[in-house]
């Protein structure tokens, strides 16, 4: 896992440094990225922090309104108020939380936006006493006013390739 997050991380850097004139596909958002302010990437992990250590209200001020949550299992969540229940009353039936953060970066796209990747991994105790390890990649995204307004979720088991 380490490997791959090395490797992605050396070619988030070649890419941003050389971008390639022909590549086979154009991005729809972007190609073209920088590395941002470590800011946005401080507040991100500060959320799993308090993601870990069952505290969400502590940074709710840092939503938009208007968020949208795209988690691993496909769902979406609308709304700040929306997104602060369904994490509450899930992270809440846990028994324990584990987080551990692999590789992290603050990208800035030519279109002015922050986003921020993270890869890291969960190990928690669910509800029914069952025991789940599992890596976690998320990219969330800050809008003209600081504010985050977009997170998207991907969760691989291990073993699972």
């Amino acid at each position: 896992m380490k490997r791959i997050i090395a490797a992605i991380c050396m070619i988030v850097s070649w890419a941003g440094a050389s971008h390639a004139q022909n590549a086979p596909y154009k991005a729809s958002y972007s190609s073209k990225f920088t590395i941002a302010d470590e800011l946005y990437a401080n507040k991100v992990l500060t959320l799993w922090k308090d993601y870990e250590e069952n505290m969400l209200d502590r940074h709710v001020d840092w939503f938009a309104d208007t968020v949208s949550m795209t988690l691993a299992n496909g769902q979406t969540v609308k709304g700040k108020a929306a997104n602060l229940t369904a994490v509450k009353a899930f992270r809440g039936q846990l028994k324990s939380m584990k987080v551990a953060v692999d590789a992290y970066m603050s990208l800035k796209s030519d279109r002015g936006e922050n986003v921020v990747c993270v890869w890291g991994s969960e190990d928690f105790t669910g509800p029914d006493g069952k025991n789940v390890k599992q890596d976690i990649q998320e990219v969330w995204a800050f809008n003209k006013d600081g504010k985050i307004d977009m997170m998207l979720q991907y969760v691989r088991s291990p073993g699972s390739m």
